[in-house]
């Protein structure tokens, strides 16, 4: 339940960019799905029944990848990742981390364990990253959390 609900997270978070002027008063899955640059994210985050958990108190820190970061995957990795709602969770968890992290909070190398359990590291010479992928929206704000949107779908350790 715990991994799923951070898993919901994540994809709502992602979902998020289109919604930022208004995300603080919407949770995060409300701001994703406002946004319009995360349709692939929320029906992830469908698939893998997390929208309640990331509609949850939270707080949580999405990395959200938009739609450009899923369609540049291998062709046919939505779709598998679609019909196996386990391994969607467990990518999806690894989106996200418990608690509020700004962007003023970073620093380089810094390292986070994710929902997922497995560790992101975060870059901040020349832009931020995390793990390779670029934020390009940061600190989108939301009522259980923050979502910062990234140019790329992260994969966890196998």
């Amino acid at each position: 339940m715990f991994r799923r609900t951070f898993i919901a997270t994540a994809a709502v978070a992602t979902l998020s960019t289109a919604a930022f002027a208004d995300g603080h008063s919407m949770d995060i899955v409300d701001t994703a799905v406002a946004n319009g640059s995360f349709t692939t994210l929320v029906a992830a985050v469908q698939a893998a029944g997390l929208v309640d958990t990331l509609k949850g108190e939270g707080p949580f820190t999405v990395f959200a990848p938009t739609d450009d970061a899923f369609a540049a995957l291998p062709e046919g990795t939505v779709e598998g990742l679609l019909a196996d709602p386990e391994a969607l969770a467990a990518i999806l968890t690894y989106h996200v981390v418990a608690g509020k992290v700004m962007s003023t909070d970073l620093s380089d190398g810094m390292t986070a364990t994710t929902v997922n359990g497995a560790d992101i590291t975060i870059g901040t010479e020349g832009g931020v990253t995390v793990n390779g992928a670029n934020v390009v929206t940061a600190d989108v704000e939301a009522s259980n959390g923050v979502i910062h949107v990234i140019d790329a779908v992260i994969m966890p350790p196998q």
